[in-house]
């Protein structure tokens, strides 16, 4: 009998071993902390298969040696205008080649815009086609987002972060309200210091409003890439690893090609909204007044609830910004559930991150499009709810309450290899349990 239990040993640790040999690739240079992660809910992260993934090179494998955010090697990693996309990372290029051959995005030759702050136009085919569809004619893109649910405003602000930002920041703070930040790229160059306090302070959504803000379906395939691209990485490197879910095109100028080569390359979503304050034509002639923007919130927010709101807002300007604080009783008074826009479908604002306060999944480095690796992970066997510290800031800019879950540990699988290791032991166990019998 005995004899038989330990050939039944040896079988169970020959499976035990085939187990943990098959769960942790073997990876010679892999030094870096191997810390177990909590489970996480569902599906909010974008499909594995997806080339976003694997688009984005790691600067670092540890949450400490990111790029500190407003410091001169960070800031120099980025064009410092319109970006050129013959100098773009050769992985982009190469996610855009395999969706074009795949047939994923439509062949629309760019818009005109034969005016300045003009709608562009198609030529020799209508803007409003469905072939087209161009969202600066009112034309909806399937796929994308305009409204919210019903009893739903998505809150959301474009164009920041910029010095009118802080008196918005600390308004939302101060009344515990989370929103979602379009950025450009350009300005959270410029502006570090008010998106520290956006993302780490305010624990708010960040979401891609491309680089420079130019109409994005007058840009050939390449340059819509680059100016997405160039921003998401920017997020991406100022948020321990974050991966934005949505993005919104400057004045809503979208449409079918647009949105594909968004969708098939990064994995975004455009959020576009269902009502326009008009805020940032605020001060020129013939725009708004305040009081004209009151008088909109007020019809609309005591209006039917069948439909959610998402509102165009701006913090561009110090009056902008007043003009959401006006309106926030009526919110309350007409009892809105008022939430971050890029919370409203219950996925979270991040690829690869539930929340704003979880540690981002690693991603793997190697890109080539749709046969990129998606991400390495093995949701089920994380166990550790410990938080990794949060990635570091420049000293004029650091918060006690800095981001929790800000910096990322990459490389290799999520989980620890602790987890096939219990298995062996477990194993062991049950064997000699049985001897004792």
């Amino acid at each position: 009998m005995f004899s038989s239990l330990a050939g039944t040993l040896v079988v169970l640790l020959s499976i035990s071993s085939s187990v943990h040999a098959a769960a942790i690739p073997s990876n010679d240079n892999d030094v870096h902390d191997h810390a177990a992660r909590s489970a996480l809910p569902g599906l909010w992260y974008h499909d594995e298969s997806h080339p976003a993934h694997a688009l984005f090179r790691r600067q670092a494998t540890t949450a400490s040696s990111f790029p500190q955010v407003g410091s001169p090697t960070w800031a120099s990693a980025y064009p410092a205008g319109t970006p050129v996309s013959s100098a773009m990372p050769q992985a982009w290029i190469d996610a855009l080649n395999v969706a074009v051959q795949a047939n994923k995005i439509p062949n629309i030759a760019p818009s005109v815009q034969n005016t300045p702050a003009a709608n562009p136009v198609y030529n020799g085919v209508s803007a409003t086609d469905p072939s087209v569809c161009s969202g600066s004619y009112g034309c909806r893109v399937p796929g994308d987002i305009y409204d919210a649910p019903a009893g739903v405003m998505g809150l959301g602000f474009d164009d920041g972060p910029l010095a009118p930002s802080d008196n918005l920041y600390a308004f939302l703070k101060q009344n515990e309200i989370k929103a979602t930040h379009f950025y450009i790229g350009i300005n959270i160059i410029a502006n570090w210091n008010e998106f520290n306090t956006a993302f780490q302070t305010n624990q708010d959504d960040i979401a891609v409003h491309t680089w420079t803000h130019p109409y994005m379906t007058t840009l050939s395939n390449e340059d819509v890439v680059a100016q997405l691209g160039w921003t998401l990485q920017l997020i991406y490197n100022s948020t321990g690893g974050r991966l934005c879910r949505f993005w919104r095109p400057p004045y809503g100028d979208t449409d079918m090609r647009v949105s594909a080569i968004a969708k098939e390359v990064f994995g975004l979503t455009a959020i576009i909204w269902n009502q326009d304050t008009g805020d940032w034509a605020l001060g020129t002639q013939g725009g708004p007044t305040t009081q004209s923007i009151q008088t909109n919130f007020q019809n609309w927010l005591s209006g039917p609830q069948t439909t959610g709101l998402i509102i165009l807002e701006h913090e561009l300007s110090d009056a902008a910004v007043q003009c959401f604080m006006a309106a926030y009783p009526l919110i309350k008074q007409y009892n809105w559930d008022l939430k971050s826009v890029a919370s409203i479908d219950g996925k979270g604002a991040y690829q690869n991150a539930p929340d704003d306060t979880s540690s981002p999944v690693p991603i793997p480095l190697t890109a080539a499009g749709n046969g990129g690796a998606g991400l390495i992970a093995a949701m089920s066997t994380s166990t550790s709810t410990t938080p990794p510290p949060p990635s570091p800031t420049s000293s004029a800019s650091s918060k006690q309450s800095a981001h929790p879950g800000s910096g990322v540990k990459t490389g290799g699988a999520l989980g620890s290899k602790s987890s096939p290791i219990m298995l062996s032991v477990s194993t062991l166990a049950l064997v000699f349990s049985l001897c004792l019998i």
